[in-house]
């Protein structure tokens, strides 16, 4: 096992975003660095996107190997970037780049976190139909990884205005791009809304609705909405059981909360940055205990 010993060939890794001082990132990456023996250090950095372009510059001339984003800098680094992943391209931003002779390759593993996640709890989502709550960064890479990733249907649920403006327009996007169903569903419709959740398998969460410190909320009405072969799944993590899980889980529904999601984005990074696999295991019970 590899020291903490920083050495002149260690590689540089880190996080960009305004605060990151919250962040378990670096805990994980280096953790795992140490269990597989690599020069790599992960370290966080308090950039936002005032400095974004001037810190991205000098870690192309500093030889950086990569570096995550996380708000507010993901949709100014989308535009930065030399080359983006298909998955990127079609979220409008990017949480995760690599350096490849000076040139930055952005990629966006969010999606990809909540796919490994959902598999991890027993339900991969390929060629499941998909309702999908919220407009938001986390609910576009969802939609799409999931579409890329052979999912049968999925229904955008959105308010309308401009999440659903905008939900129509990733809508178009990927029935252009992916041989994914895509449609939408106007969350105040709440005949269209029971409709489209009953002829669902999964049912995904990806509002705020519930997190703390607001716990009393739930973007459905009530449990009639739910049926008991309906997996429900909330990206939230805190509460590790928000008010639509209760729901579901009296509703005989099996349920998942985010807090993998985190972990399964951080390891499709820390492969993009290492080449090698993250050691999920002691991850999982250093960092990710639920």
């Amino acid at each position: 096992m590899k020291s903490n010993l920083i050495t002149g060939h260690t590689r540089l890794t880190g996080l960009l975003g305004s605060p990151v001082a919250h962040s378990i990132s670096p805990m994980m990456h280096n953790m795992a660095f140490k269990l597989l023996n690599l020069d790599y250090v992960y370290m966080c950095f308090d950039v936002d996107t005032t400095h974004l372009k001037e810190v991205t510059d000098a870690f192309r001339i500093m030889n950086v190997r990569g570096f995550n984003l996380t708000m507010p800098d993901k949709t100014k680094m989308f535009e930065l970037a030399d080359e983006v992943s298909k998955a990127a391209s079609l979220i409008g931003a990017v949480n995760t780049v690599i350096q490849e002779n000076g040139r930055l390759i952005a990629y966006n593993t969010d999606g990809t976190g909540y796919i490994k996640a959902a598999a991890d709890a027993g339900y991969p989502i390929d060629g499941k139909r998909i309702a999908l709550l919220g407009g938001g960064g986390a609910a576009t890479a969802i939609a799409v990884q999931s579409a890329l990733d052979k999912a049968a249907a999925i229904t955008l649920i959105n308010r309308s205005g401009k999440s659903f403006d905008r939900a129509e327009l990733l809508s178009e996007q990927l029935n252009k791009e992916t041989t994914c169903h895509v449609d939408l569903c106007d969350i105040n419709d709440e005949v269209a809304l029971k409709q489209c959740i009953e002829a669902s398998d999964i049912l995904i969460n990806a509002t705020p609705l519930g997190m703390s410190p607001n716990e009393d909320s739930c973007p459905i009405p009530n449990a009639s909405f739910l049926h008991p072969d309906l997996v429900v799944s909330d990206i939230i993590y805190n509460p590790k059981t928000t008010k639509l899980m209760k729901m579901a889980k009296e509703a005989g529904c099996p349920t998942f909360n985010g807090l993998y999601m985190l972990l399964y984005q951080g390891a499709e990074a820390f492969r993009l940055f290492t080449g090698h696999d993250m050691p999920i295991a002691p991850i999982k019970e250093a960092w990710f205990k639920s």
